[in-house]
């Protein structure tokens, strides 16, 4: 790795922690607008207004950045065959111009409530975070854009590179994403960002941990209330760590594991509290 991509894997990592500092904090004395605009009305059966959390469970929310990828698909036909919930947050760059991937969203999307697609920008950022939001206009634009292209049923948004939530009027951001998140927030967007996450080695695309120790994980953050939001965890992995069938078995395992607990639940993240 070069200096400068390293210098940058270390702001972005420092803005993360940073960011800590500002969990459930209101807008304060910057405060945004209200959000000018609502989300989309869902097309299915299910109505999200009559949805209500049962304090007795606890949430699990699946989520794979990336796609769609290869793996994308193994992972919807695993989650059919374990009756599980889970949410794709999707680049337009992988999809635009590809029919291919085209119907992958579409299938995704007619699939709902059972998976979720939603906004994780159009160009990812390029890969190149800091300058990314250090335009926020062009930022904002971005996502936009990738709203356009995928048409999810909600505004729903993962930032490429950053750990910041948007809810409400919740807001944990560093300064370097704050001004973006602010504009987002006043089109009616929700920013989700992840509790844990299943790493995977960047050259191979495999799995870091261990089925077992991702489901201790979860469940370790959810028995200590060490979430975002107490009884929801959010777990952030991606497509392309399981497009092979030992990688996919992990998947199928951690999910086996936890669903052990009867108070586990697997949801999408248009369900997660504070969703405007």
């Amino acid at each position: 790795m070069n200096i400068v991509a390293l210098l940058g894997l270390v702001l972005i990592t420092a803005c993360e922690f940073n960011s800590v500092k500002d969990q459930h904090a209101p807008f304060g004395p910057d405060t945004v607008n209200s959000p000018s605009q609502g989300m989309a009305t869902p097309t299915s059966k299910l109505d999200r207004k009559t949805y209500q959390i049962d304090p007795t469970k606890r949430y699990i929310y699946l989520s794979f950045d990336d796609g769609p990828w290869k793996g994308t698909m193994d992972i919807y036909a695993l989650c059919k065959k374990l009756g599980v919930k889970g949410t794709f947050l999707m680049i337009g760059l992988n999809v635009d111009n590809r029919k291919d991937k085209k119907t992958t969203v579409q299938l995704l999307k007619e699939s709902y409530p059972q998976f979720l697609i939603a906004n994780h920008s159009y160009s990812h950022a390029g890969s190149h975070y800091i300058s990314f939001y250090q335009h926020p206009e062009t930022a904002f634009a971005d996502f936009l854009k990738n709203q356009d292209i995928l048409t999810p049923l909600f505004k729903i948004i993962r930032l490429p590179g950053n750990n910041a939530w948007v809810l409400k009027d919740t807001m944990r951001a560093c300064g370097l994403v704050r001004p973006v998140c602010k504009k987002l927030y006043s089109a009616g967007f929700n920013v989700i960002g992840w509790d844990t996450e299943w790493m995977f080695d960047h050259k191979t695309a495999q799995p870091i941990q261990s089925a077992q120790k991702m489901a201790s994980e979860i469940n370790y953050l959810l028995d200590h209330h060490l979430c975002f939001t107490k009884n929801h965890v959010v777990l952030l992995a991606h497509d392309r760590m399981f497009q092979h069938p030992n990688e996919l078995d992990s998947l199928n395992k951690m999910i086996l594991i936890l669903q052990q607990n009867p108070r586990n639940v697997f949801e999408t993240l248009d369900h997660y509290p504070g969703i405007n």
